[in-house]
């Protein structure tokens, strides 16, 4: 008897040749994601500086900072902009030189300069702090002290020049700020997914979807019916796990709520038509489940939600923009953390409503009202 079940099951699952397909080619792409696309040492860091001094000495600092071959460096014409860079995501760190930086290093006053880190990621943080000190090593400064041989008790500082760092945006480095944004939206993924991408199949399997395919409604009257009961649940739970996230977790508030919203309203509306589309091209749930999930792990690990976008080769990078959990990422850290302005954020939004139309299309062009 077992040995009569187990061959109907493989009979079973041979029918399903799609099926088969997920069960094997998912592994071996996620297989390749985690040993080829995936590093945590992200090379090229863009950095914005402004060097006020324009000497030989601040030249040195750059030098060494360039030489480590982690930093890309760029201008910019004042503090103020570097601040920005760093808000508006351009820049993940930035540097400041005074104007009288090597006045002050030739009259061994050890002059300060100002060294300015994104904390939105603090491993990320940790490690440009770490590689900062290719500014400071010895073979930098050992070249800047400066003494008069007839002068009486000179006094040379221990160290030529002190570099000031400063973490901009989570300067006390909570991980659990860094993480929980992204969660909320992976959480929201896995829910629309779920109940969306197995609707229809569910109302095909058990006979259901006659009734409604022989109704007077349009294909765009089903794909909305469909589609608005379950973004107003889904809206309700992304703002039950964001007030949860507000209460027993410090989550900072968001620089606008309407812009909070309408990310809420954008990015639900995407992960549910993606899940309706999901389950209009499965002829099973199993089916649908596995192309859930065959969703969700790849928008995980190539969103910078865990690993910053700076770490993934450039051959995989444009993958990531193709992921709508990207640019979800994206503008909610923008949003809680570092108060981003909307213009830097439009890109993001945009890119949000044009997977949100283009699913709702697909869905639409799709569904078609015969068996």
């Amino acid at each position: 008897m077992i040995k009569a079940i187990i061959k109907k099951e493989l009979i079973q699952l041979r029918r399903d040749p799609r099926l088969v397909a997920l069960i094997i080619i998912m592994p071996l792409i996620l297989l390749t994601l985690f040993a080829v696309a995936l590093k945590l040492e992200p090379q090229n860091v863009r950095m914005a500086y402004v060097d006020q001094d324009r000497s030989f000495f601040s030249h040195m600092i750059k030098t060494g900072l360039w030489s480590d071959a982690y930093f890309d460096l760029y201008a910019v014409k004042n503090k103020a902009q570097i601040i920005e860079e760093i808000r508006a995501g351009h820049a993940k760190a930035g540097l400041y030189i005074n104007s009288n930086f090597s006045y002050l290093l030739t009259e061994n006053k050890q002059p300060h300069i100002q060294f300015f880190v994104d904390g939105t990621m603090p491993s990320l943080t940790t490690t440009m702090k770490y590689h900062s000190n290719s500014a400071t090593s010895d073979d930098i400064s050992s070249d800047m002290y400066f003494s008069d041989a007839d002068a009486d008790n000179v006094v040379i500082a221990q160290k030529p020049f002190i570099m000031d760092t400063r973490i901009l945006f989570n300067p006390e480095e909570k991980e659990t700020w860094f993480f929980l944004p992204g969660v909320i939206g992976v959480l929201i993924m896995q829910i629309a997914l779920i109940l969306t991408g197995i609707t229809v199949v569910r109302e095909r399997e058990k006979r259901t979807l006659e009734q409604l395919l022989v109704t007077p409604m349009s294909r765009t009257s089903f794909i909305i019916g469909k589609l608005l009961p379950y973004v107003i649940i889904a809206l309700l739970d992304f703002y039950f796990i964001l007030l949860a996230g507000w209460l027993f977790f410090d989550l900072p508030q968001p620089s606008s709520h309407g812009l909070l919203f309408l990310l809420a309203l954008v990015y639900v509306a995407v992960m549910i038509a993606l899940g309706l589309l999901i389950s209009l091209i499965s002829s099973t749930q199993q089916q649908a489940m596995f192309i859930a999930i065959f969703i969700i792990v790849p928008s995980i690990l190539l969103s910078g939600f865990i690993f910053p976008l700076e770490a993934i080769p450039d051959s995989i990078r444009p993958v990531s923009y193709a992921i709508p959990f990207t640019y979800f990422v994206d503008i909610i850290r923008g949003l809680l953390i570092k108060h981003t302005h909307f213009i830097d954020l439009a890109n993001a939004y945009l890119a949000l409503t044009g997977f949100a139309l283009l699913f709702v299309g697909m869905s639409i062009i799709k569904f078609r009202k015969t068996l």
